[in-house]
This record gives C-alpha cells, structure tokens and sequence, in this order.
C-alpha cells in the first residue's frame, strides 16, 4: 500500500499540468511589437534558407528526377498539418514557449521538460550549423582564404570536431546574440530586411530560369539519355543512377524517399510560436504569421524547384551549387552572382530563426522553476531575456568554433519532431476536454442548443459511449476515452512503422516481394489504429470560440502524429543515443531542481498566494 501511494504521488508530480489563467493570459515582461508582417518574415526566414538554392539539385538528380515538385508539394501539405497544430495552440495559449508550453498545458510537466530541453539542443545545433554554413559560403566567395589561412596555422585532427577552429562562426554568432538582446524591435527589422532580399532574390531567379526553361527536360527517355552520355563519353553506360526517364525516373519509392528529405526544409516555423509574449495580438497574429508564412515558403520552394528542372536535365544538374551551375550552361553565368547574394541572405535569416526562439524557451522554462531562476531574467530597459540570450548564443557559438555538426544535425530533427508530435497530440486532448466542470445537476451550466445539463461527475462509463455518447458536449468521461484512444493511436501507429520499415528492409535486401505475414500485419495495425481515431471522431468536441482552429479533427492531427513518427523512427539508432545521453543531463536538473522549484508544486503555489 506504501509502494503504491508512492508510485501514485510520483505519477501526479511528473503529470502536473500548467494552470493557464485566462484574465493574466495577456500579461508579459516582454516587449509586445511584433506585427503579423513581422511574425510572416520570422517564419519564411526561419523556413526558406539556404536550403532552396541547394536541397532541390541534390534531390532532383539523385532521388526524384523532375518529380522533386510533387515531392516539395507533399512535403509542404504534411508541414501545413504542424502549422495549422501549432497555429490552434497559439490562439489558445498565447505565451512563450513553444511546443514546450502547449505540452505543460495538456500532457504534464516531465513530457513538457523533456520536449523543452529537447527543442534547446536542436536550435543550439541549429544555429552552431548554419553559422558554419554561413562562414563556408561567404569564404566560398573569397576562394576559400579563411579555410587555407586556419588549416595551415591550427588545423584540428581530432573526431568529432571540425577540421579547424571556425572563429568568424563563433563572430557571427555573437554579433547576432548581441542584435537580439539589444531588442527584438530592432532584431525583426535587420532579419525583414534580409527577408525580403532572399524573396527578391528567389523571384529573379524563377524570371529569369523559365525563360530557359525546355518541357522536354521532364520527359527524357532512357534512350534518350544513354544516347547523350554515349556522345560524351563514347562508352557503355551504366543507366543505374539516372533512372528510367520522364517525370518520376526513380518511380514512387523515389518519389516518396524524396518527400521525407524535402519535409525538413519546412521545419522553421514553429519560432513564429514562441513569440507569445512578445507579438501584438498573439491569438490572432500567431496562427496568421504561421500560416502565410507556409504558403509562401510552399510557392517558392514549388517555383525554384520547377524552375531549375525546366532549365536543365535532372542528371546533369549540380549537387552542390545547382542554380549557379545551371545558369552557366545555358549561357547566364553572371546570374550566379545575385543567386550567391540570395544565398547569404538566405543564410542570415535562417541564423536569425535559429538563435531568436533558444532564449524564449529557455525563458519560458526557468519562468516555470523547471530551469534555474537566474535565466527569466528579463533586462527593464530592452525588454529581453538578457541572460538566456547571451547564454544561448555563447553555447551555440562555442560548439560553430570546435563541433563537426555533421555528425549532430540529425539531433535537430528529433527535438523538433518529437516536439510537433506531441502538439498534434495535444490539439486532440484539448479538443475533447470540458469548458465547464460542475460538480452537480443543481450546480450544472446549460449551453445553447444543448437540451441536458454537463454532469460529468455523476455520469459513469459505459461500452455505447465509445461510438453513442450520453452528451453533446465534452465531459469528463469523453476526455477519458479521448485519452485512451490517443495513446492507442500513437502505440499502434508507433508499432506500425517500425513494423513496415522492417519489412520494405526486408523486401529490399531479399529482392522477393511482400511476403503475406508482412502485409497482414500492417493491414491489421492499421485498422486497430483507424478504430480509436473512429471512437474520438464520434465524440462530441468542445464549442469554445478560438480565433482559429484546426479543421477535421481527429483526422488532422491523427495524420500529422503518423507522418512526425515515421520520420522519428526513420532515424539513425546513432541519433537515439545521442539524444539519450542528452536527456540524462536534463533529468539531473530536473530531477534535483525542477520537480522541487516548479511553479505547479503544491507547496510553492501556497507560497506565492501568502
């Protein structure tokens, strides 16, 4: 009985829920200037980087072919379901914070820390590879002095670090820390300026590539194809590489391998949600900002990618600098010099969007007690978090200097997937749970149109109500079969993907096709899982008025769970320990600090109402 008291006191402390009391929802330390314009600009900068000038030649000419347009298209319509996720979360709880904070509000406190100290670690990484990528373009344009200058006088042959000490990253990296620190008015104009510039840069592309642009560049045959390398290299041809020709040359599997690489290069906009305390009208702006800034990242990665396989075959297109490469051979070489002006602006403003959400999670989680008290500091006269600033951008700066951060990109994506899962996941809880909670039929509210009283303390569970529920309108119970369902869901869905990897593993390696265990099986996960989502469907959801809200609920975020899980499980095992050695470092503050100093704990609540 001891033990069980125990484990029940130790389960109630890690699933403590942030209270969110609407009347001070709209109260902030921080500066409230940002605009929708300005959130917009966040958002495609964070997006839309460096990325659009390089990441469609190499998928194009190794994955999809002319088919890597489909691919952005898909890609860009299973981001829009985090967006639109993300966007119902910031007109709901409007305050820093990010996924972190739409996870205390929901699911409790441990997943929300874990989702925090995760989402820390992928913008430090996030802003120690772009400035890395940052300085190797800009020395690129000087023809590689600094890389020479370095090697020669401090190379560093160690694994796991870079080949030199990148001392202009770690300059870059402050300058913009001090930028931001300084005020976020005044941050949000330097990155709309480079914003626009990168946007100017990508129209002038797409003009002047589709005047180049040859139809006949989508339908190459295979012929066709051995026909010209045979030309040029007067040998037999090995047609592996290229395909078979036309629009898909690497058939569905490519077309969808292509997608899961395309999906990062819309990961970004979730910055726009840790601006909660610091946008005007933040349940308005916020799912506005998140949404435009999608659609335009969706358009111009769309028209770079149409533009670039118009003008050039996929098989000669360049992996590394495709555009510029591109508008040599058809004649235009001068124009690889505003691409290369695109590309730094491009650059910056990713930079910008990696470094300007690190403080405000860390703010939002010392503001909660979870991280140590002296990072909420907030600096009176320039309204920002002065020491999670500084402390963010000295980290990130450090590991830009000594890092190989090849080796630790991969660690971004599951902060941040983990992170859009557990939003998709929160939508769906949130949706179900009552408005209202009274504690009896004399003491129950009436809704319009709703001809019974909310009773949820006296209503019991019963088998019907799965698929027939007693009231029009969320109870306690409905929130309860709401939850078993979700977490049904996200096991089976969980289980089928590992499940169906395993298996195309196997299909690949033995050549011999889907054999019928294989195909059982995921047929049977796949009804269990779209059983649960039928039981959540037939419930009824919450009518409390939100600014936006996200359509077709549960499918939405049930979709948008599946795909973030998928990409998870598709990591590298390497990925998952590094990630668990991480969470080792956050449990010990969090176990030793956090769970005593929370803002949530019982004890330091009746403190703060003395």
């Amino acid at each position: 009985l001891l033990l069980f008291k125990m484990c029940s006191n130790i389960g109630r402390t890690l699933s403590r829920l942030k209270t969110v009391d609407e009347e001070t929802m709209g109260e902030s330390k921080l500066a409230r200037v940002l605009t929708v314009f300005d959130l917009t600009a966040l958002g495609v900068g964070a997006t839309l980087g460096a990325g659009v000038y390089i990441l469609t030649g190499s998928v194009a000419k190794d994955t999809t072919g002319p088919s890597v347009v489909i691919s952005f298209l898909i890609a860009a319509l299973t981001s829009i379901l985090s967006g639109l996720c993300y966007a119902e979360f910031g007109a709901r709880v409007p305050k820093a914070g990010s996924g972190y904070v739409y996870s205390y509000v929901t699911v409790g406190e441990c997943c929300a820390f874990v989702i925090g100290w995760n989402l820390i670690l992928s913008y430090v990484i996030g802003a120690a590879s772009v400035a890395r990528a940052w300085t190797g373009n800009f020395d690129a344009l000087i023809g590689n002095k600094i890389k020479t200058h370095m090697l020669s006088c401090c190379s560093m042959d160690v694994p796991g670090l870079a080949e030199y000490p990148d001392i202009f990253s770690f300059a870059i990296v402050m300058l913009l820390t001090a930028l931001i620190a300084f005020g976020v008015k005044e941050f949000a104009l330097v990155n709309k300026v480079f914003t626009v510039l990168n946007i100017g840069v990508i129209l002038f592309v797409v003009i002047a590539g589709l005047t180049q642009a040859d139809i006949h560049n989508w339908n190459w045959t295979t012929d066709e194809i051995h026909d010209y390398f045979g030309m040029v290299t007067q040998t037999t041809i090995d047609m592996t590489p290229y395909g078979t020709g036309g629009f898909m040359p690497f058939g569905f599997g490519g077309l969808i391998s292509g997608t899961a690489t395309c999906f990062y290069a819309f990961v970004g906009f979730d910055c726009i949600a840790t601006t909660g305390e610091e946008a005007i009208n933040p349940q308005k702006s916020i799912p506005l900002g998140i949404v435009l800034s999608l659609a335009v990242c969706c358009i111009a990665y769309l028209a770079i990618s149409a533009t670039l396989t118009l003008m050039r075959p996929y098989f000669l297109l360049d992996t590394l600098a495709p555009l510029p490469v591109a508008f040599e051979e058809v004649g235009m070489s001068w124009a690889s010099y505003p691409v290369a002006v695109g590309a730094i602006c491009a650059l910056s403003t990713s930079l910008l969007g990696a470094m300007f959400p690190m403080p405000r999670i860390i703010y939002a989680m010392a503001i909660d007690g979870l991280l140590f008290e002296f990072l909420a500091n907030v600096h009176k006269k320039t309204k920002t978090p002065l020491v999670a600033t500084f402390l963010s951008g000295t980290l990130a700066g450090i590991m830009a200097v000594f890092f190989d951060l090849k080796e630790l990109v991969d660690l971004m994506s599951i902060g941040t997937l983990a992170a859009y899962t557990l939003v998709a996941t929160s939508v769906l809880l949130l949706r179900y749970q009552p408005d209202a909670t009274p504690v009896s039929t004399d003491e129950a509210t009436y809704e319009k149109g709703d001809s019974k009283p909310i009773t949820q303390s006296t209503e019991s569970f019963e088998i019907r109500m799965l698929i027939q529920p007693k009231s029009s309108l969320p109870t306690q119970t409905v929130s309860s079969i709401v939850n078993w369902c979700t977490g049904k869901i996200s096991f089976l869905k969980l289980t089928q993907v590992c499940m169906t990897l395993f298996s195309v593993t196997a299909v690949l390696a033995s050549s011999s096709g889907w054999n019928g265990a294989s195909i059982a099986f995921s047929v049977i996960f796949m009804i269990c899982s779209i059983l649960p989502m039928i039981c959540i469907g037939m419930q009824p959801q919450s009518n409390k008025k939100l600014s936006f809200a996200v359509p077709l609920v549960p499918t939405v975020p049930a979709l948008n769970m599946f795909v973030n899980i998928y990409l998870m499980v598709s990591l590298p095992p390497s990925t998952w320990y590094k990630m668990l050695i991480w969470l080792v470092m956050g449990g010990m503050i969090y176990v030793f600090y956090g769970i005593r100093n929370s803002a949530e704990n019982p004890n330091n609540k009746a403190r703060a109402e003395e």
